[in-house]
């Protein structure tokens, strides 16, 4: 079927379904007035109770701008809100989390921020999507300071755990360690979310190149947000991508822009043997699948689905949210991101070229990542709900009807 027709057929992919059945008086007086007026007075005098009395334990709000939708760029927050829809389907099918977009008018960075802090009462947690850089890291950065509740920015963040989630197993199958040489290609919010993740697993030489080449000490062009990269990098060459993937082990690219064949048959040729080729740009990559391959990566993932190995933030995000949902975590920390992609590697019990990550639809992806995540938020303190690894486990399968 047309997309057009399929989105126009069922007008929108989401919708509001009452948990209650209102079919008498009664019903009727408890859900509303008078009964829901003694509900008020418990959570106007313990606050902490609006999670156990409202939805709000298990909503989320999508915030978006319109800025930076898919590889679309800047269309709106209207021409966005498809998106913004699935991405709210998607929260609800994997992680049985209830999810509302909120598709905001304003590109202001001030009022994105006041306007999200101020719907904190009716959220659980926020996840920030498709929001142009370096905007974005400003907006995620005032919210994590001043907001009680999880705070997620999914092309970061997302796109960070699932790509280490594939690298565990890629490294695995092409014989790579942690001191391997890894290139990374591109410096916006993808490539930030990657390298955070690389260094927290203990891997430190990173190269990291924009559309003008290698960001080191020596180049005076480079825009504020990018100095993180040359701080937290130990660059293994100058130049561009043909200069620094020679020798290399891994190349990484989440580029912007018009990105097609930036990288080439015979720069993959230069690379050390049994390369790990990860090309990320959706729908149109850095190298094509088939060109890495004959060009003799040993392993390749990609960002599209209809190739082996894709690197789907949806093995990601749903889990990861009602992980920290069920254990009310305050934030999601760089531990429980770390536990997340182990337990998407984990989830591939044998991995092999064709397979270093799970399919969005292996049912126990999202159980695996809740569970792991919730563990981790108790154990570094960020749990409102300090639950035992049974308990967790409990709580989770309540919600996911769990395989495990």
């Amino acid at each position: 079927m047309d997309p057009l027709e399929f989105h126009k057929k069922y007008k929108g992919k989401i919708g509001v379904n009452s948990r209650v059945s209102l079919n008498g008086i009664e019903a009727l007086s408890l859900a509303y007035t008078p009964g829901v007026a003694k509900v008020c007075e418990e959570i106007h005098k313990k606050p902490e109770t609006v999670y156990d009395y409202t939805m709000k334990n298990n909503f989320v709000a999508i915030i978006n701008d319109g800025t930076r939708i898919l590889g679309l760029g800047d269309i709106g927050p209207e021409a966005g809100l498809p998106v913004m829809e699935g991405k709210a389907a998607l929260f609800r099918e994997f992680g049985g989390v209830d999810a509302v977009p909120i598709s905001l008018k304003t590109k202001d960075k001030d009022e994105i921020v006041r306007i999200t802090q101020m719907i904190e009462p009716s959220f659980g947690g926020i996840n920030l999507e498709d929001i142009e850089t370096p905007k974005v890291f400003e907006i995620y950065d005032e919210l994590v300071k001043t907001m009680d509740v999880p705070i997620f920015h999914d092309d970061r963040h997302g796109t960070g755990i699932v790509a280490m989630a594939g690298l565990i197993n890629a490294m695995k199958v092409a014989g790579k360690e942690k001191n391997a040489e890894v290139v990374l290609i591109g410096a916006g919010a993808a490539i930030m979310g990657i390298m955070e993740l690389l260094l927290a697993y203990g891997m430190e030489n990173l190269t990291v190149l924009d559309s003008k080449g290698v960001l080191d000490d020596d180049r005076k062009d480079i825009e504020e947000y990018k100095k993180w990269f040359v701080e937290k990098s130990k660059p293994k060459g100058k130049g561009g991508i043909s200069d620094v993937l020679k020798g290399a082990d891994i190349v990484i690219a989440a580029a912007a822009g018009s990105a097609k064949d930036i990288i080439t048959k015979e720069m993959i040729q230069s690379m050390n043997k049994n390369a790990i080729v990860f090309t990320l740009r959706n729908p149109i990559p850095e190298i094509s699948y088939e060109d890495a391959r004959e060009a003799g990566a040993r392993v390749v993932a990609t960002g599209r689905s209809d190739y082996p190995n894709q690197a789907n933030n949806v093995l990601v995000f749903p889990g990861l949210f009602r992980g920290a949902l069920d254990v009310r975590a305050k934030e999601i920390n760089l531990e429980m991101m770390i536990a997340a992609a182990e337990a998407v590697a984990n989830s591939v019990k044998v991995p092999n070229e064709n397979k270093i990550l799970p399919l969005p639809f292996e049912k126990d992806v999202a159980e695996n990542v809740a569970i792991a995540v919730a563990e981790k938020a108790v154990e570094t303190g960020v749990a409102r709900i300090k639950l035992t690894k049974p308990e967790i486990k409990e709580k989770v399968c309540e919600r996911l009807l769990c395989h495990i």
